[in-house]
């Protein structure tokens, strides 16, 4: 598990390897991810965009930015909280990724959250065997 808060709104993200959708003799390696979003805040917020940064094990970067998360764009009042699971392929058994959420007010104040760094690590070295 990995936490970050910014203005009282907690990100929580815990990653799994998912084997039985990788491909690790085709470079193909594949993570789910969950994430809460918490609002500990007084104020009303909705999550507008996403900003995610994904590094594989040689430094190969992606950026991925779009509107809400699968599909939505939550409003979370003071104390409620939000979940979701997307996933994530890289061509390695490593990498990490991290990244912001656009969020507003109801003031229309514009401001980004934190997503705090975390590690896909799929416990494969790339050592095998050949029979």
């Amino acid at each position: 598990m990995y936490r970050a808060v910014t203005r009282s709104i907690q990100v929580v993200v815990t990653p799994r390897f998912v084997a039985d959708r990788s491909s690790p003799e085709n470079n193909y390696f594949f993570w789910a991810y969950t994430v809460a979003i918490t609002n500990n805040g007084g104020e009303t917020v909705q999550l507008k965009t996403r900003h995610w940064r994904i590094t594989d094990a040689t430094g190969r970067r992606q950026e991925v930015r779009g509107a809400g998360v699968v599909g939505e764009e939550p409003v979370l009042k003071a104390g409620e909280s939000f979940e979701y699971t997307s996933g994530v392929p890289l061509q390695t058994p490593s990498g990490f990724m991290f990244g912001t959420y656009g969020m507003v007010n109801s003031s229309g104040e514009h401001f980004d959250i934190e997503i705090p760094a975390f590690s896909l690590d799929s416990g494969d070295d790339g050592k095998r065997t050949l029979n």
